[in-house]
């Protein structure tokens, strides 16, 4: 059954530090929200207001406006003349262009990652933490299939995807606990049927090589995922192969596209070596 975490709930932002963190004289207030500002555009969105930011970032409207006023003088915002609304600005593709540009894995990976998707007729796809959701870096389609209508710099949730639950089962127990504090933290009443989806992808992650996701995402979308560390001082990703759920059964993932996921992982892991 899917499980989605409550958003009127939530005791605090995501990504917010811990309690007492802002009393540390080296965290920038300021700084933290102008950056969540920034964090709130999607990949889909064309514009936001102040009032949608405002409900996305869990700050009021009169402090989002003067963030939004500076961001835009810093060329990181761009506000449409007619609407009033903002865009991401040009300031902020030079900083994505800048951190993807450095990693090697992206262009390693991308062949390999075209040949699974052709011969699975799914989406394969590279992804890295950003808080509580992983992010697409890298995006494969299969020409003669449908697939997914994410691209690079789609965010994802961690607890309920296979990208986010592989990203889980490859990192050390200390930053997983803290991940698991921020969820439940979010929506108490959620955490528990979230946990037990992640305890059995974390188990499938050692016992099948791959965490799955079978409707838990999304009701119409499967997928399986491998996480993986690409060395190099890059931050630990994964790599997911999925699609709806229609034309990619679990019994497909498990059975064809399994084995053909963990062999891609392992040359690119021997590749990134080199």
């Amino acid at each position: 059954m899917k499980t989605s975490i409550s958003q009127a709930s939530q005791p605090k932002r995501i990504g917010e530090p811990s309690p007492g963190a802002e009393d540390n004289r080296q965290f920038v207030t300021a700084l933290a929200r102008g950056l969540e500002v920034l964090s709130s555009f999607r990949s889909r969105d064309k514009s936001l207001g102040n009032m949608e930011i405002a409900q996305r970032c869990k700050l009021p409207k009169s402090t989002v406006s003067r963030l939004t006023y500076t961001l835009t003088r810093l060329g990181y915002l761009a506000q449409d003349e007619d609407s009033g609304k903002y865009r991401l600005g040009t300031a902020t593709l030079s900083l994505g262009s800048t951190v993807l540009a450095r990693m090697d894995v992206r262009q390693v990976a991308r062949p390999l990652m075209q040949e699974l998707a052709d011969a699975s007729k799914a989406m394969v796809s590279l992804g890295t933490r950003d808080r509580l959701s992983l992010i697409y870096v890298e995006n494969c389609r299969s020409a003669s299939a449908l697939t997914l209508s994410l691209d690079v710099g789609s965010r994802i949730p961690m607890a309920t995807t296979a990208m986010g639950r592989a990203y889980l089962a490859a990192v050390g127990e200390r930053e997983r606990a803290a991940v698991y504090d921020d969820l439940a933290a979010l929506d108490g009443l959620a955490w528990p049927a979230l946990k037990r989806g992640i305890d059995k992808a974390l188990e499938d992650h050692r016992t099948l090589g791959v965490a799955c996701s079978f409707g838990d995402w999304q009701p119409d979308v499967n997928a399986i995922a491998l996480g993986f560390d690409p060395g190099g001082g890059m931050p630990l990703m994964a790599i997911n192969c999925g699609g709806p759920a229609f034309q990619l059964s679990p019994a497909f993932l498990l059975e064809e596209v399994r084995p053909k996921l963990i062999a891609m992982v392992q040359q690119l892991e021997r590749l990134m070596l080199r």
